[in-house]
């Protein structure tokens, strides 16, 4: 039986075809460069606004696209399944945007979010530190007011976009005595003096993306630059996690059903011992468990969209998802890797730079260890 895609309408697989000839077309060809380089260019992310690929489920009355989240899913697997990790149009459109787009001020949605969506302006969100991860209310960058400004004194790293970012959301304490209702979100452009970009860190996997260490040494911003009410931080980050675990798990889901797809071409043209690898049974019983576990994925992952899109997507559920569907795709991606053999461990194929890339879907968004013990609260 095939997996139902029937919450994806017309509109939503015309939309998949342009974004798909856009990759092909404008990443594909760079991708390899972008890999030395550490980052890609630019000049994607302008071709990527003026294509109408940024930006997608904001208003049209702030420059973006006006369309439904399914746009957002469709950029997501489309990129996914190619095992193109950069450029960081996810979290620039689909994590950064909404927080401007639903906590923001007029002023401030109308003076970045059209330049957002044109890609003039990229974006980061910096919440970890270094020696703060899952533990948000434990940041020690704070944000506190000297006069009628605020400064801006820590250190972020991990920082996606952070080597290009124009913007940054920076989660920073007001008040340090106030645990998590200290917390704010102010937003930092990054040519305020004291801003200050660390090496862009290298990773096992996902080397073509900008992951950054920040540094922020007295860097003095306007209050005009809260992004929501001051102390309101902790709850705005918990208010959009379950949207941006369900991002993860969509991308993990099309990386699993691309690898199924391409460990089935290569086991019916591989031979051994005079036959196709497909022929032999441990192969067949390897592909059916596959099959069956990406089916599942699917469904569930089905199921999470249409309660997110519904507005019924709970932060259990959002976490539940989350972390069943990140290890189930390690799961999968190293099954599938072992039937290539010592080609699975070349990264010219891409099931290699799959198994790189998504290792840390299991790590960012909250690791899977956090997002078991939300889950178990619960209960």
């Amino acid at each position: 039986m095939p997996t139902s895609r029937t919450i994806f309408k017309e509109e939503h697989e015309l939309f998949r075809k342009t974004v798909a000839a856009f990759i092909e077309r404008e990443i594909a060809p760079h991708y390899e460069q972008w890999e030395k380089d550490g980052q890609a260019s630019r000049e994607v992310w302008r071709k990527a606004g003026e294509a109408g690929l940024l930006l997608t489920d904001i208003p049209e009355e702030y420059g973006g696209g006006g369309a439904d989240f399914l746009t957002s899913a469709i950029m997501i697997e489309e990129m996914a399944k190619r095992v193109y990790s950069a450029p960081g149009f996810r979290l620039h459109s689909d994590i950064v945007a909404p927080y401007i787009c639903n906590y923001g001020t007029e002023e401030q949605k109308r003076t970045w979010l059209p330049r957002m969506a044109k890609g003039e302006v990229i974006t980061a969100i910096a919440m970890t530190e270094p020696g703060t991860g899952s533990d948000l209310q434990s940041i020690r960058t704070t944000a506190l007011r000297k006069g009628n400004e605020l400064v801006v004194n820590g250190q972020k790293t991990f920082i996606t976009n952070g080597g290009l970012a124009d913007l940054v959301i920076v989660a920073a304490k007001t008040d340090t005595a106030a645990g998590a209702k200290g917390v704010t979100l102010v937003l930092v452009e990054a040519d305020r003096p004291g801003f200050k970009r660390g090496r862009n860190l290298k990773k096992i996997g996902q080397n073509a993306q900008d992951t950054a260490e920040l540094f922020f040494e007295d860097v003095r911003i306007p209050p005009s630059n809260i992004l929501g009410e001051e102390g309101r931080g902790f709850a705005c980050l918990m208010q959009q996690l379950p949207r941006e675990r369900l991002l993860v798990g969509i991308g993990a889901v099309a990386m699993m059903e691309a690898a199924l797809g391409w460990t089935v071409e290569y086991t019916r043209e591989r031979k051994a011992f005079g036959k196709p690898i497909a022929e032999f049974q441990n192969t067949r019983f390897k592909l059916a468990e596959v099959k069956t576990e990406v089916t599942v994925a699917r469904v569930f992952l089905n199921h999470c969209l249409e309660a997110f899109l519904a507005g019924e997507l709970d932060a259990t559920t959002g976490a539940m998802s989350k972390w069943w569907l990140t290890e189930l795709e390690q799961k999968v991606l190293d099954t599938c890797l072992q039937l290539f053999g010592g080609y699975g461990y070349m990264l010219e194929y891409p099931i290699a730079r799959a198994y790189a890339d998504a290792r840390v879907h299991r790590i960012y968004a909250g690791t899977t260890e956090i997002m078991k013990e939300l889950v178990a609260r619960s209960l």
